[in-house]
């Protein structure tokens, strides 16, 4: 597969967001959901996940698996109800999903719930520390079919913008974070290339430098590879020799609190992204009214019929290896009778 076709997705656009102003769109609202429509994912357009410890394993490939087989795995595990878990491996790296119908946009309300696996360390609330634990957010995509044809186009795709893509400085924990010295910038326009190893690696050192990766930022590194994932971390479905991703940038996330390397807090965004709270907490479904366009405008769409996530923290934390969303599923909130307000997060 040429190099342009798989990263169709994620080059889309590069979001340059600003003030956010109102502006809506076209189109005069949605088709009532079937009768037999399913609250959950029903298709699997795409599926690319960056270098990192989890992939080729969640979903497993097997040699001679293509993209579509991938993909086809992917809905296996993550589609319906079943609640299975894919990677989506370092920044960038990412998954594109459709449903039977098309998710409304309710005024005032959540709309869908992207589900994860994050989760909360005990000790956080007790000592009065930010909420935070296993939060590896991952940001979001909507596309509107608005001209029917079954696939998500180029010029129907917008941002859900979460917390930090309107005030980074405004989470819980972006002093303690600050203080430890993780990047705290946020890049709208972030660009980073990961290369394929010319071999696995055989001792420590070649593992601390196993996948070169550099940045429209000035910055190179390597996703490095720990001791309890030793399979290859760069997807072999892939063919071509790197892979570049773009899109947004968060701040890192991941405070060492142990001083020492040894327990790692990522702390949770305050809202809007994937993957960043539990699973039942208001503050993991996401109001489709908080999309933007390229310019960072508000946008109203009647509805959405795709949703891409892609990891959106660029960062290693020790042991812990980098920081990869990983998501179990989507839940059309309407379709469930679910009621959450926007701003119950």
């Amino acid at each position: 597969m040429r190099k342009e076709q798989i990263l169709r997705n994620v080059c889309l656009w590069a979001p340059v967001l600003l003030a956010v102003s109102c502006s809506p769109e076209d189109g005069s609202g949605t088709q009532p959901a079937p009768q037999d429509a399913s609250p959950y994912v029903t298709r699997v357009l795409d599926y690319l996940p960056a270098p990192g410890q989890f992939v080729n394993t969640m979903p497993a490939y097997e040699e001679g698996d293509t993209q579509e087989t991938m993909n086809r795995k992917v809905l296996e595990a993550i589609g319906g109800n079943r609640r299975g878990l894919i990677s989506l491996g370092g920044y960038g790296g990412y998954v594109v999903v459709g449903f039977d119908h098309t998710i409304e946009n309710k005024a005032g309300q959540c709309d869908f719930r992207v589900l994860g696996n994050a989760f909360y360390a005990a000790a956080n609330p007790a000592s009065g520390r930010p909420d935070g634990g296993h939060c590896e957010p991952g940001i979001i995509r909507v596309a509107y079919d608005r001209n029917g044809n079954g696939q998500p186009d180029a010029d129907e795709w917008y941002e859900i913008a979460g917390s930090a893509h309107r005030n980074p400085q405004g989470e819980a924990w972006y002093a303690l974070a600050q203080e430890q010295g993780n990047v705290m910038n946020l890049y709208p326009d972030y660009a980073i290339t990961y290369h394929r190893p010319a071999s696995e690696p055989t001792d420590a050192e070649a593992m601390s430098r196993y996948i070169r990766w550099s940045d429209n930022q000035g910055q190179t590194g390597y996703r490095s590879m720990n001791a309890f994932h030793k399979q290859p971390y760069f997807p072999q479905w892939v063919q071509q020799d790197s892979l570049t991703f773009q899109g947004t940038c968060l701040p890192q996330n991941a405070v060492d609190e142990s001083g020492n390397g040894s327990y790692f807090v990522l702390y949770k965004f305050a809202y809007g992204y994937a993957d960043n709270d539990t699973n039942s907490s208001n503050g993991s479904a996401i109001d489709i009214d908080w999309a933007v366009d390229r310019q960072g405008n508000a946008v109203r769409l009647p509805g959405v019929d795709f949703i891409m996530i892609y990891t959106g923290v660029n960062q290693e934390s020790g042991r812990l290896g980098e920081c990869s969303t990983e998501v179990s599923g989507v839940e059309d909130l309407h379709l469930l009778g679910v009621e959450i307000p926007s701003n119950a997060h």
